[in-house]
């Protein structure tokens, strides 16, 4: 009972930021980059810089660094999802699983005013998933060695 309710919480935690990243991408153009400001202003209060460091592109670097995390996010859920069902290669069934959100996420961005929905950002989107799915191969990768060392 108590791996069944794990699963039913890592089903609902991926839903639940699925509807996250949703929401988000419901903003207009002028509510996201309001969004993407206050991020620099709580930066800079925190003591970095990023208008100093980045100038005209700190909001760019900042958006997408944001889309980046939900992304890595969003693998991170839909890991623990899949691991119960294909441990060996849940890594990568959740970065399929979140490109191909990304790909959504950028198509329904084409029906909101002021976005775009474009295949460079399904990339940079899918990079955060990437990153993570890399993470964990290195992690397996290093647990499969100290065993075969320790045999």
């Amino acid at each position: 009972m108590k791996m069944k309710n794990r699963k039913v919480l890592n089903i609902c935690l991926l839903v639940t930021w699925i509807v996250v990243i949703f929401i988000f991408s419901q903003q207009d153009g002028t509510e996201s980059s309001e969004k993407s400001q206050l991020a620099i202003n709580i930066l800079t209060f925190l003591g970095l810089d990023v208008n100093g460091i980045f100038g005209d592109m700190a909001d760019f670097i900042v958006r997408k660094g944001a889309h980046m995390t939900e992304y890595f996010i969003l693998c991170f859920l839909a890991y623990r999802v899949f691991k119960d069902y294909a441990f060996r290669f849940a890594q990568w069934i959740a970065l399929g699983f979140s490109f191909l959100y990304a790909c959504s996420d950028e198509f329904h961005q084409t029906f909101i005013p002021g976005r775009l929905g474009c295949f460079k950002d399904v990339l940079i989107d899918t990079s955060g998933a990437l990153i993570f799915a890399l993470i964990i191969t290195l992690i397996n990768k290093s647990k499969e060695r100290k065993q075969f060392i320790f045999r």
